[in-house]
Order: structure tokens, then C-alpha cells, then sequence
């Protein structure tokens, strides 16, 4: 499965700067994000395409009042999407930017006409919310439009999950990457369960990955060693931006250490293997083998004490020693010399 030139079965971990509400107001601040994301080596820059009243209604009335122990606490719904949200006349400027640095760009949309306005712009893919996943018809809209769908699956229930990549499948689109995900902001490490990642791919029969809301860079990584085939963080130049998101969001530094111990993890992951490299044929001077520990003259017999296994590595294999004990030599043996028959 491919996301724009990105291989995911290939090419290793795809790896998305989440924008999100991290562009303070200011197109400037947003292409800022976007080149600092290609400079230290995201695969991808992902944006959000919705308005308030796309997602909610303007009311005062008690049910839209955010309560519940979150960073925003105590704000209305529709106030909280109207200061974070991105512009729409933005989006042709930020595509275009995006592809003229050379990283990859697309976008969540929240409802079927930020699908339609998307079109335009031939996004690589889609990422379907983690609140949005309970939204059927905005996943079949989308994943009608036969672009790869990554669905964030934070608040759903299993039946839900599989809803959703029934309906995509229905839709005759199957290049589905299912997230774990953690809709807290910011989420407990012991929230975390990472374990899910593995059993995502193995349960639904896609491509699984994780869309992080902890502090810190520990939980991408680790991810990453259970299969994560895409990770999404949110990205911001510098928290004095402020906004919304800033307090979970990792800061350029942040963001390429997050980068690095991630391509660090895909190194040491590696393989299965067990063959005989040229590195592993030139360590093995440092193993042991059998040499010759005191002068043996032909007619006398192999003992502990003139044969031994010793390191280094370029005498006979240890293993032949105990057939060797107590036969007789055929010639004379020197001190140190690597023993051969």
C-alpha cells in the first residue's frame, strides 16, 4: 500500500506532522511548520478541514459547554473550533507549498463538502478523526473517493471498528491504516495500551499505526517496535504559538529526536536472520576454539592440559574436542598453534 510515494510495506515507518490548530492564526507560521516538518525528515504534513459550524452548532446551552477535566474546560464547542480551526482559503496556498518543498500533504475532513473541497487537491490520502469514527456516512463519502483512508479508532468500540472498515471495503476501498489512539490531550502513558497495535493489523486485516497524544517521544518509538506502520504527532514550530494544541504538541527539537529514535528503532529491528555475514564471519575471531596449550610430540596423547579450547576463533570448533581427547598424535605439535587434525 502506497501513500503518495511512500511505500508502507517497504519504506518503513510513514511518519505525520499533525498542523492541526498549530498555526496561530498566521499562513506564515502555517508554511513555516510545513518546511521545518520536510527539514527534519517527516514523511508527511497533515492538515484539518472543517469550520464551526461544520462541526457544531452555536449554542450556549449546557450540552456544548466542554467539561470533563480536558485543557478546555469550561469553553463552548463551537468558540474552541472557531479559534483553532484553518482557513479554507489556505488550502490551495499550503498544498502547493508543501509539494513545491517535496513533502507529502493531506487533510482530515470533518464533513462530506471538506471531502468535495479536498478533491481539488488530489491529497495523497484521507485520516478519518478519532471523533469522526462513530460518522458512517462521512467514512463511506470519503473512502468512496478510492484514496487510501487512515481512521484514527481512539473512542470506538471493536463493533464500531469493524463497521468502519466494513463500509470502507464496501466501498471497494481496501487501503485502510487503523490507529490506535488515545482521545485524551494530553494521554497517560498507562493509557497508552500499545499492544493493541499489533492486534489491529492481525484482527481487522490492515495496515495498523498510532496517532500519539502523549508528552514526550517514548510511546511513537515503542510503537514502532510493535508494528506501527505510520505514526502521527502533533507538530508545532515553537509552543509560545500557543493555541489549542501547543501543549501536546512537540516542538521542532522534539519532533526530529522523535524522528531519529524512530529510524534508530526501524535499524534495530532489522531482520530475522541467521546467515553467516561478513561482520558476523569477522567477529567470530574473538570466539574459541582448539589450540594447541602445551608441545605435543607425534605418538603422545590429546589431553586437557596440550589441548584446549581457547579464543581465538581460527582453530578447530570446540564442539570436536571431546572425540579428539585420547587419541593418539600423528606429528608433532608447536605451543599456540591452532590445533588441526
Amino acid at each position: 500500500m502506497k501513500i503518495g510515494k511512500f511505500d508502507l510495506d517497504s519504506d518503513g515507518t510513514f511518519i505525520i506532522a499533525e498542523l492541526s490548530a498549530n498555526h496561530g492564526g498566521d499562513i506564515n507560521i502555517a508554511k513555516k511548520t510545513i518546511m521545518a516538518a520536510k527539514e527534519i525528515g517527516a514523511d508527511a504534513i497533515k492538515l484539518q478541514t472543517y469550520t464551526a459550524d461544520t462541526l457544531t452548532l452555536d449554542s450556549d446551552r449546557d450540552d456544548f459547554i466542554i467539561k470533563g477535566g480536558t485543557l478546555w474546560d469550561d469553553k463552548k464547542l463551537y468558540d474552541l473550533y472557531k479559534e483553532a480551526y484553518l482557513p479554507w482559503e489556505w488550502h490551495k496556498e499550503l498544498f502547493d507549498y508543501a509539494r513545491e518543498v517535496g513533502i507529502d500533504i493531506f487533510s482530515s475532513p470533518f464533513d462530506k463538502s471538506a471531502v468535495d473541497f479536498l478533491e481539488q487537491f488530489n491529497p495523497s490520502a484521507y485520516k478519518i478523526a478519532s471523533f469522526e469514527i462513530t460518522d458512517y456516512e462521512l467514512i463511506r463519502y470519503t473512502a468512496s473517493k478510492g484514496r487510501p483512508i487512515i481512521i484514527s479508532t481512539g473512542i470506538a468500540a471493536i463493533d464500531e471498528i469493524q463497521d468502519a472498515v466494513d463500509i470502507c471495503r464496501s466501498e471497494g476501498n481496501d487501503d485502510i491504516v487503523l490507529l490506535k489512539c488515545t482521545s485524551a490531550y494530553p494521554a497517560a502513558l498507562e493509557d497508552a495500551n500499545l499492544r493493541t497495535i499489533p492486534n489491529l493489523a492481525e484482527t481487522f486485516g490492515v495496515i495498523a499505526g498510532f496517532s500519539d497524544h502523549t508528552l514526550g517521544t517514548t510511546a511513537p518509538v515503542v510503537a514502532t517496535t510493535l508494528g506501527a506502520k505510520v505514526i502521527e504527532k502533533h507538530f508545532i514550530l515553537d509552543r509560545s504559538i500557543g493555541g489549542a494544541d501547543a501543549d501536546f504538541s512537540l516542538d521542532k527539537n522534539e519532533f526530529s529526536e522523535m524522528i531519529k529514535a524512530v529510524r534508530d528503532a526501524e535499524k534495530l529491528l532489522g531482520k530475522v536472520g541467521y546467515s553467516m555475514t561478513e561482520k558476523k564471519k569477522r567477529s567470530r575471531q574473538f570466539s574459541r576454539s582448539l589450540y594447541v596449550a602445551k608441545e605435543i610430540r607425534k605418538g603422545e596423547i590429546f589431553t586437557e592440559e596440550n589441548i584446549r579450547s581457547v579464543r581465538p576463533g581460527y582453530g578447530m570448533h570446540p564442539k570436536y574436542l571431546k572425540d579428539i581427547l585420547g587419541k593418539t598424535a600423528k606429528k608433532d605439535y608447536k605451543f599456540g598453534e591452532a590445533f588441526e587434525l
